[in-house]
């Protein structure tokens, strides 16, 4: 029987005088960014739920799902409408163990393979995409399925559990020592500047590139988050020392007439000097001063949980914390509880003198 492609790029076999769509066998996703900034893959459905994606979410969001996609589809190696429940199940496993002769180990076990919370993602990606395919009718039933059942005891209903369970580990932060060796070795006030930010105000890697200099408040010691995550805005209070790297930087480096001139971070030579510093750049940056400054760790993200940290140490209250992180839950905030050094031997002292407090009314009662 003859086959075409249709104008929206969907298999199309004759079938008497009608057309019907035919479910691929085997399907290889290759990821196109087009000229106006759409993500394609090569599948119509595919395509249509970035398209989705693209109209509701941020660039950086699109440019995730696309990724995972790619790779669930890229491994499972079937058409969207063909996949069972036995091919997710397939790829965890596939992700967990890693290629063969894969020379990357996980740091927490030293195994091959991906950390749960990554695989974890990729389905949360995946299960998106098909919970649109069942919306919109294109699919009876998805394949992720919730988990295998479980009973907790005799008298309560079964649960499904999750696919995957990635333990929830504490963020990492640095020493005091640590950070002072980390800004010693930063060789321009521009890289000093945006670690600052971090380490100082709580920012993320993508809103100290964002700053724009009309959202600098400079007599007011803060700066104005206009595109956080979520696309969230804020006011963050910031530290003098930011303030003061940034005049210095505005002072002896930043180049004169260039193309992002809006933007306060910007590359200082080569050929796009001037133009906005990207995320790999400061990327680059960060990871020269961690050599130089002999140093096994020192992320982005880090330099924020460190701030947020002392800050909670430092007595600040949970609410602020949250305000100045930027979180929608308070919950994500409640991780810093943990990090700092006092607050739970605080709270275990003090419940603990008051039972003995008790203890000791009640002997004394006792013995009178």
């Amino acid at each position: 029987m003859p086959v075409i492609l249709s104008a929206r790029g969907l298999l199309l076999q004759a079938c008497g005088t009608d057309w019907k769509e035919i479910v691929l066998d085997r399907w290889s996703p290759c990821l196109v960014e087009g000229s106006a900034g759409e993500i394609r893959l090569g599948h119509r459905l595919v395509d249509d739920y970035l398209e989705l994606v693209r109209a509701r979410a941020r660039r950086n969001t699109l440019l995730a799902a696309a990724y995972d996609l790619k790779v669930f589809f890229g491994v499972v190696g079937k058409d969207p409408l063909a996949v069972k429940s036995a091919d997710v199940y397939a790829f965890v496993k596939a992700q967990r163990q890693g290629p063969p002769a894969s020379k990357v180990v996980r740091l927490t076990d030293g195994s091959s393979g991906l950390e749960l919370s990554t695989i974890q993602r990729r389905l949360s990606t995946v299960s998106g995409f098909y919970a649109y395919l069942v919306a919109t009718e294109q699919l009876d039933r998805s394949p992720i399925v919730r988990g295998a059942a479980t009973r907790t005891s005799r008298d309560r209903r079964r649960r499904p559990t999750a696919i995957v369970r990635p333990v929830r580990q504490l963020p990492r932060i640095l020493e005091p020592v640590e950070v002072v060796a980390l800004l010693s070795a930063l060789r321009k006030w521009r890289d000093r500047a945006m670690i600052e930010a971090m380490v100082l105000g709580g920012l993320r890697r993508s809103e100290v590139l964002g700053l724009r200099f009309e959202d600098l408040r400079v007599g007011e010691r803060r700066v104005f988050v206009a595109d956080g995550k979520g696309g969230r805005q804020r006011w963050v209070p910031m530290s003098p020392r930011f303030f003061a790297s940034v005049a210095a930087y505005l002072d002896a480096e930043r180049p004169a007439g260039d193309v992002d001139a809006e933007f306060v971070f910007v590359v200082l030579k080569g050929p796009n000097r001037g133009q906005r510093l990207s995320p790999k750049g400061l990327e680059e940056i960060l990871r020269g001063a961690r050599e130089r400054a002999g140093l096994s760790h020192a992320t982005c993200h880090e330099l924020r949980h460190t701030c947020l940290t002392r800050l909670r140490e430092a007595g600040m209250a949970l609410e602020a914390v949250q305000a100045q992180a930027g979180h929608r839950s308070i919950e994500s905030t409640r991780v810093y509880l943990h990090l700092a050094n006092d607050w739970l031997a605080n709270e275990y002292r003090k419940a603990s003198e008051a039972i003995d407090a008790q203890v000791l009314i009640d002997a004394e009662t006792s013995a009178s």
